[in-house]
């Protein structure tokens, strides 16, 4: 977790009207209480209004509010749908930050927005992705961002298996599948993968290197010019 998402975390804590201990904080937030001093401390040196019990914790004085986020009502209503295709079309991870992104938004909306958020006439209906689809995207989340090459099988299109080793640049979701644009070692150029047909997707430690020629925007660029 980022430090400043601790700190947003910590004041949502302690809006709650009651006190709360050092080590109720740090063991939610999975982290030391010596590192919640810091932030303690940090926190009212910043100007948040916090008191300190001995022997007891740490409560919110009143009159402390965030600044209140400000969005139209259609503002509103596009970031809850997106967040709920994330939670319903890609993997745990970026789920559980879609559904943590939108906690953030409850508690710093004005009073008089909340009701949008219980008041949706656009549905995204989760008909089930498939796990192990869920399971491949994330393991290729870390491939990507970590630029480590990424092994699998994989089942062409004429139902031809074929094994390949990847350098994982991008995922495309087109409303029914998800697939993967990759620089591939197999056929030297690039390649897109179905994630529903891959199995025995690994991540190697070997990592590999952004060259020119060979990255995203690199193929974006290709199929603009096609």
């Amino acid at each position: 977790m980022r430090r400043a998402d601790r700190l947003f975390q910590i004041i949502q804590l302690l809006r709650k009207d009651r006190v709360v201990t050092a080590r109720e904080i740090a063991e939610k937030l999975e982290v030391s209480e010596r590192t919640i001093y810091r932030d303690m401390q940090d926190l009212s040196l910043s100007g948040v209004p916090i008191s300190s019990e001995a022997g007891s914790g740490y409560r919110m004085l009143p009159g402390f509010h965030l600044p209140p986020l400000m969005f139209t009502e259609d503002e509103l209503s596009a970031l809850l749908i997106g967040a709920r295709m994330v939670q319903v079309w890609t993997d745990k991870g970026l789920a559980s930050a879609a559904t943590q992104a939108m906690i953030k938004i409850e508690s710093a909306v004005p009073e008089h927005m909340r009701d949008e958020l219980e008041r949706q006439d656009i549905l995204v209906p989760d008909f089930g992705n498939d796990p192990s689809v869920s399971k491949r995207m994330q393991l290729l989340r870390v491939g990507i961002k970590a630029l480590q090459k990424v092994e699998f099988s994989y089942k062409r299109e004429d139902g031809q298996p074929s094994s390949r080793m990847v350098h994982p640049l991008g995922l495309f979701y087109w409303g029914k599948v998800w697939t993967l644009t990759a620089w591939c070692e197999l056929r030297d150029e690039f390649r897109c993968f179905r994630l529903d047909r891959m199995t025995h997707v690994s991540l190697l430690e070997d990592g590999y290197e952004s060259v020119a020629g060979r990255t995203l925007q690199d193929y974006l660029q290709r199929v603009c010019d096609e």
